[in-house]
């Protein structure tokens, strides 16, 4: 049975997992991203993957490496990500790590992970979105993950809800997604009241006033997006992923009462929206899962067929 080490960068935490080549998870950790700590994060995920690969039995050789920005045309390294995680464009990480690396966006990286071994993997046609920090996505049509020109396709956290908005996203779009749900900028959204999502939704749970309005606000905008989203692609399946699902029923239950108001449904039918089976870790399951596709595919640049 092949196993590969899959590692998940993001703006909070970076994510490891061992994976097999059946989707089962054989030991996972997690530690602080220290982002703008002089590179530290380099370190630190060098730590952790030994750390990983100390901890099995037997020697690993595969490498994923799932990461905000846009990758490379052989996956070798992130080739753009402006504002975030200093050094990370045009970094080698396979002569860093000295091993068998493949680098690829977290989003959808997220979607392999689903697609592969997860909620979505009898579907045709699914969009995943990722939801943390920042908001990210993918795309699943005919059975593949679509990445479009430069490998750019899901970048749904950078949709337009609000022109008037002067808040502009890391694409420089007013009023978008990710301005409206991520957590970089739950400080800002609330005045300095609250530093972070965990906090808004406790102030939330706690029935605060300012905080619901917030909160729900929040996810009022998530669900028309997605209602957007499901007029254009018109999916069997809406996965959401990242560490805002970690909510729960203080997201999915709000978010069922204004996808009823929204979305259009032809014969009463509404999408199916599922949480990520990886949850959080989605990430770096895809970024594992991602090596096996590779390996059995080195020249693979183009759409990346889950289904073979």
């Amino acid at each position: 049975m092949t196993t590969a080490i899959g590692i998940d960068i993001g703006g909070t935490n970076i994510k490891g997992v061992v994976l097999n080549d059946e989707g089962k998870i054989l030991r996972r950790l997690i530690v602080p991203t220290n982002d703008g700590a002089a590179g530290k994060w380099k370190q630190t995920t060098f730590k952790l993957i030994n750390q990983l690969a100390s901890a099995h039995r037997s020697p690993i050789s595969l490498i994923g490496i799932s990461c905000p920005g846009l990758a490379n045309a052989d996956n070798s390294r992130i080739s753009y990500m402006p504002g975030r995680l200093s050094g990370v464009e045009d970094f080698d990480w396979g002569s860093y790590l000295n091993l068998s690396t493949y680098v690829l966006n977290d989003a959808h990286a997220a979607l392999i992970a689903e697609g592969t071994f997860g909620v979505m993997k009898q579907c045709k046609n699914a969009v995943l979105l990722t939801l943390g920090t920042g908001v990210g996505g993918a795309l699943l049509i005919n059975g593949e993950l679509y990445q479009g020109l430069g490998q750019m396709a899901g970048h749904f956290g950078h949709v337009t809800l609000n022109s008037h908005d002067d808040e502009r996203s890391l694409l420089g779009m007013p009023g978008s997604l990710e301005y409206a749900l991520g957590s970089y900028s739950v400080q800002r959204r609330s005045a300095g009241r609250f530093t972070s999502t965990r906090e808004l939704v406790q102030g939330y749970l706690d029935k605060d006033p300012f905080a619901s309005w917030l909160w729900l606000d929040a996810v009022r905008k998530l669900s028309l997006a997605i209602s957007s989203l499901t007029n254009v692609f018109s999916p069997e399946m809406v996965v959401l992923a990242g560490g805002v699902t970690k909510a729960g029923e203080a997201l999915f239950d709000p978010l069922g009462v204004f996808m009823n108001v929204y979305e259009f449904r032809p014969k009463k039918k509404g999408t199916q929206i599922e949480e990520a089976q990886y949850s959080d870790w989605a990430g770096a399951v895809g970024a594992a899962a991602f090596t096996f596709i590779k390996e059995r595919d080195p020249q693979l640049n183009e759409d990346i067929n889950l289904k073979k």
